[in-house]
């Protein structure tokens, strides 16, 4: 049996199928953007592909802490759009 592999969410802190979340990531030059395709390297942190669990992740500051830096509110605003444009 193949193992499914799992990630909690940054918003809800739920275990989920890697493939039910959208990654957020962080690349080498510290630049911060939603990875709607999987594959994009750099340093990844997941979230629920809801507007809702993006937020929760925004108030509880938790994927700044698994960057260890602080992200600007126009990074998160773009990403709340983009996430929007895919619900």
């Amino acid at each position: 049996m193949k193992r499914v592999p799992l990630r909690m969410c940054a918003g809800c802190g739920e275990m989920k199928d890697k493939r039910e979340l959208t990654r957020v990531v962080k690349s080498k030059e510290g630049e911060i953007s939603l990875d709607l395709t999987g594959k994009k390297a750099g340093r990844g942190a997941y979230v629920c592909p809801s507007l809702e669990c993006l937020k929760k992740a925004r108030k509880s500051r938790r994927i700044e802490r698994s960057f260890s830096c602080k992200i600007p509110d126009e990074v998160y605003d773009l990403m709340e759009q983009e996430m929007q444009k895919h619900e």
